[in-house]
């Protein structure tokens, strides 16, 4: 006699099959995900170590009265600094092999000694074997991206050397300063406190972060009061009309533009027609806003749309008009949802880089903006100029760069996780209470 459940066995098996067969695949895609995740990042932190530490040669310079001048706003830095690493290598004579020399230290040393003479130690606390007028001040100088760049070995000096960076009397001189104990690597700040600098060396990301965060706010002072009044107004007044759905389909349109379209339409109309000044985060802020506004708004009305129909029924038993419904009763429900789409919004907007390319924020400025009207890059443009630099050296800035971007991104994804659970948190004591 067959058995009448077979079949409903045999299907019941298969369903459980698939449900097997579909949670080993969602768990594979989350393993594959996390792990070219932790790729990327092993990849960025080795690359960008390197960008957190320079390299330093120590130089003896003197007299003590041309030390004195350069406090007193004159004497000649730049020949202090050529005869004091002249002094360490007395047989290099050779005007090739001198300027080669000096290659090993940065361009802007003789500055970097004047600020140090000027604001370091005083004059006095000189070396005891140099005392008197002519005693000496040994100064730790920022060495050159080539040095830098073998102390940190990512050159090879055993392989020939037409196939290296340096020659083998520049290695030589190399072996030498670090046999003198002339060469130490210490904590790079210039990299979080200097701006742009066409030497990979001197390079800082504070000028391009200066202008991301002048660009965020200005972008964030227009598109999120403008996006949430917007959302408000579609869902709460102008729910069922024709119109509106017409609205809500160009806004969902506008949210699957390309971001290029969003700078193409800056430079024609804020900086062709209106005449705005290029490369200023009042500009860049004001295309990101256009840019992140149908976001805003489609989050606030998914935010305000979750908001259960019976409290805005029972404010409006109670007496209370559309006005006060949606601002004491929707909106404060809804707040959570909102902030939370604003802020993703402004981490979308920060990592923008092609509506800043189009407005002229590509340009190189070294100089750290003081308001929104100044000439200023951002961090993601800053990124993209670095990685087209033809220098070695650039490729760790790119990399450190890059990690402070994530960084600043996943605080701001955290900062609207906490901003939610704390408004959800208080909204359920509300209704405890």
């Amino acid at each position: 006699m067959s058995d009448p459940f077979s079949g409903v066995r045999l299907n019941l098996g298969r369903r459980h099959l698939q449900d097997r067969f579909f949670q080993w695949a969602g768990g594979s895609a989350i393993f594959l995900s996390l792990v070219f995740l932790a790729l990327l990042l092993v990849s960025l932190v080795h690359l960008g170590r390197g960008a957190i530490w320079k390299t330093e040669i120590a130089l003896d310079i003197g007299p003590v009265a041309q030390m004195a001048d350069v406090q007193q706003g004159a004497g000649n830095t730049g020949k202090m600094v050529r005869e004091a690493m002249f002094a360490l290598f007395p047989d290099v004579i050779g005007r090739a092999d001198r300027r080669r020399l000096l290659s090993l230290l940065s361009p802007d040393a003789q500055l970097e000694l004047a600020a140090a003479l000027r604001n370091g130690r005083p004059v006095g606390q000189h070396r005891a074997e140099g005392a008197g007028v002519g005693g000496k001040l040994q100064v730790w100088l920022t060495a050159s991206d080539t040095l830098d760049m073998v102390e940190k070995g990512a050159v090879d000096l055993n392989v020939p050397e037409e196939r290296r960076l340096v020659s083998d009397r520049e290695s030589g001189w190399i072996r030498q300063l670090e046999e003198n104990g002339a060469i130490r690597r210490v904590f790079n700040t210039g990299f979080f406190v200097s701006g742009d600098s066409r030497e990979p060396e001197l390079a800082g990301i504070l000028s391009a972060l200066v202008g991301s965060v002048l660009s965020l706010f200005v972008c964030f002072v227009l598109s999120v009061p403008v996006g949430v009044l917007a959302a408000i107004h579609l869902e709460e007044f102008s729910s069922g009309r024709r119109w509106a759905g017409l609205v809500e389909v160009f806004i969902n349109n506008l949210a699957a533009v390309p971001s290029i379209i969003f700078g193409l339409l800056g430079l024609s109309v804020l900086l062709g027609t209106f005449g705005l000044p290029r490369s200023t985060p009042l500009v860049g802020g004001m295309v990101l806003a256009l840019m992140s506004l149908p976001t805003i708004v489609i989050s606030s009305r998914a935010a305000l749309r979750s908001v259960p129909l019976s409290i805005r029924e029972a404010a409006l038993a109670l007496g209370a008009t559309r006005v006060q419904t949606s601002f004491h009763h929707v909106v404060p429900l809804a707040l959570p949802g909102v902030l939370t789409g604003a802020i993703l919004a402004m981490a979308r907007a920060l990592g923008e880089t092609a509506p800043l390319l189009m407005i002229g924020m590509v340009a190189f400025i070294a100089d750290v903006p003081s308001g929104p009207l100044d000439a200023a890059a951002s961090l993601p443009v800053q990124i993209f100029l670095w990685a087209d630099s033809p220098e070695r050296a650039f490729v760790e800035k790119t990399a450190a760069a890059i990690l402070v971007l994530l960084v600043l991104l996943v605080a701001m994804n955290l900062l609207a996780i906490l901003l939610r659970r704390h408004f959800e948190k208080r909204f359920k004591e509300t209704r405890g209470a």
